[in-house]
C-alpha cells in the first residue's frame, strides 16, 4: 500500500492482513440443514506502517477489527492472509523459538482491563519481574527487585508497592503497574489496546500524559486501539479510521482534524461535543453497523453514507493518496464530495 507519510524505513509494517473466524454452526447441524460454513471477516485486508517514535491510533465503532489487529500483530491470532513485519523481519518467517523470544522481547502489549490482566495470586514485584525473568535479561535477584522499583518510581507508584497485591490498587494504579511490566523488556513497541477504556476521565488523562512521557524518554513507538476520538488527538502523530474490518481513512492527525475526507470520519468526528460552540455544521452518525456476518456488497459503509450511488453499492473502494491522506471512497476521488 502507498504510505506518503513515510519518508523511512518503518519499525513495523502490515501488509493486506486479514483475520476470519470460522463461527458455524455445529457439524452435525450443518449436514442435517444443509448449511454452509459461516466466516466472519474480523479484518479485511489492513495495510499501515510506523516509523520509530511515532504513535499510530487506529479507532472506530466497537466490532470494526481493531483489537484484532493488534492481537494478530502481537501474535495471539494467526493471520488468515497478509504479513507483519518488524524491523525488516516477517514474523511468519521466525521458525525457532530463540528468534521468537527475542522478537517478543521488543514489543509488549499492555490491555484493556487492568482489572483482568494482572494476576490476583501474585505480588506486583512479581508480575512486572515475570519477563525480566522469562527473558533472562537479569539473573541476580537483588539487581531484579532493583529494577522493578526503577520501573514503579518511573509510573508514578512506589518500589514499596512491589509486595502489595493488584486488589489493593485502584483501576488507574493498576493500569500503570501494567505498564511497567510491558517495560520491563525493554520494548521498543507497544501495542496498546484501548487501555484508558475502562478507567475515569481523569485518571485517563494521568495516563496518557504518562505514556506521552515514556515515550519520550524511552524512544518508543506505540500502535493505540481506541473508540475515542478525543483520546486519539491527544497522543497520537497518525489516526487510522476503521470501519467493518478495513481502514477507510489514514492521515496525519492534524490532518485528519482539520479535514476530514471519509463520510465516516465526518460522522464520528460530528459525534465529539462541540464545547466551544463554533457552530461548525455537524453531521450525526446515522444508521446501524451492518452484520459482520452478511457484509453489504461495494463499499460497507453504503447504507449508512447519504452520498452513496450505484458505483459505491456495487465496487469496494481501495485506499488511495488524496492530497496528505489516504482514503477509500469513491466519492472523494470523483470529486463529489467536497474535501
Amino acid at each position: 500500500m502507498p504510505d506518503t507519510a513515510i519518508s523511512v524505513k518503518p519499525l513495523i509494517e502490515v501488509k493486506d492482513l486479514a483475520k476470519d473466524f470460522d463461527v458455524s454452526r455445529p457439524w452435525l447441524n450443518r449436514v442435517l440443514e444443509g448449511a454452509p460454513r459461516t466466516l466472519l471477516k474480523a479484518v479485511d485486508g489492513v495495510s499501515f506502517s510506523i516509523k520509530r517514535g511515532e504513535t499510530l491510533s487506529l479507532v472506530g465503532e466497537s466490532g470494526c477489527g481493531k483489537s484484532t489487529v493488534a492481537r494478530l500483530i502481537c501474535g495471539l491470532y494467526g493471520p488468515t492472509r497478509g504479513s507483519v513485519i518488524f524491523d525488516g523481519v516477517d514474523l511468519a518467517t521466525i521458525d525457532t523459538r530463540n528468534r521468537m523470544l527475542e522478537m517478543r522481547r521488543r514489543f509488549q502489549m499492555i490491555f484493556q482491563d487492568p482489572y483482568a490482566s494482572l494476576n490476583p495470586r501474585w505480588r506486583v514485584g512479581r508480575i512486572i519481574a515475570e519477563p525480566i525473568r522469562s527473558h533472562d535479561l537479569l539473573s541476580d535477584e537483588g539487581a531484579i527487585r532493583k529494577r522493578v522499583g526503577e520501573l514503579l518510581t518511573q509510573v508514578g507508584l512506589s518500589p514499596l508497592d512491589a509486595d502489595k497485591f493488584p486488589h489493593e490498587f485502584s483501576g488507574g494504579q493498576r493500569q500503570r503497574i501494567s505498564i511497567a511490566r510491558a517495560l520491563s523488556s525493554n520494548p521498543e513497541f507497544l501495542i496498546c489496546d484501548e487501555p484508558t477504556s475502562a478507567l475515569d476521565v481523569s485518571v485517563q488523562a494521568q495516563i496518557l500524559n504518562l505514556m506521552k512521557d515514556l515515550q519520550r524518554e524511552h524512544g518508543l513507538t506505540y500502535l493505540f486501539i481506541s473508540h475515542n476520538l478525543a483520546v486519539v488527538d491527544h497522543i497520537s502523530t497518525r489516526v487510522g479510521v476503521m470501519y467493518l474490518g478495513r481502514i477507510v481513512e489514514i492521515a496525519d492527525t492534524k490532518t485528519l482534524f482539520a479535514r476530514p475526507l471519509h463520510p465516516y470520519t465526518r460522522m464520528l468526528q460530528s459525534a465529539i461535543p462541540d464545547i466551544q460552540m463554533s457552530g461548525k455544521a455537524r453531521t450525526p452518525v446515522a444508521g446501524e453497523v451492518p452484520n459482520p456476518l452478511d457484509p453489504p456488497p461495494g463499499c460497507a459503509f453504503n447504507p449508512r453514507c447519504p452520498h452513496a450511488n450505484e458505483r459505491c453499492r456495487a465496487e469496494r473502494p481501495e485506499l488511495l493518496p488524496y492530497g496528505d491522506a489516504l482514503v477509500a471512497c469513491h466519492g472523494i476521488q470523483e470529486g463529489r464530495i467536497p474535501a
